[in-house]
């Protein structure tokens, strides 16, 4: 995971360490897998509970239950369930805003079941 973050390419790569520490400080059991080119964090016997990618102009965080939150993440597309966020290089890291997101979507079954 860490290979991953640190070859995001310029200002993605911050972005991407804080979402990593983020989701391990407010997570403290949190899985971490790189699948699909893409950062994946769960809760074993919950699922896949957000990732993150990279696009040519912004960092995407999924939630894969982002519909139940609340408020629901801005972004939406043909899975019913999930939202997501774009970050650009410029914007604002609302933290306060992701941490409740995380916590609350550590209470939501995640997507898919794993094995750690």
């Amino acid at each position: 995971m860490q290979a991953y973050i640190a070859a995001m390419p310029g200002w993605k790569s911050a972005v991407g360490r804080r979402l990593d520490a983020l989701l391990v400080e407010h997570l403290p059991n949190v899985k971490k897998a790189v699948r699909w080119n893409s950062p994946f964090y769960g809760i074993e016997g919950q699922g896949w509970l957000v990732s993150f990618h990279v696009l040519s102009r912004y960092v995407q965080v999924n939630f894969f239950c982002g519909a139940s939150l609340d408020p629901a993440p801005p972004g939406a597309g043909k899975d019913p369930n999930a939202r997501w966020l774009n970050i650009y290089e410029h914007d604002p890291l609302d933290e306060a805003q992701l941490v409740a997101w995380l916590k609350q979507a550590a209470r939501l079954p995640g997507w898919a079941s794993f094995s750690a």
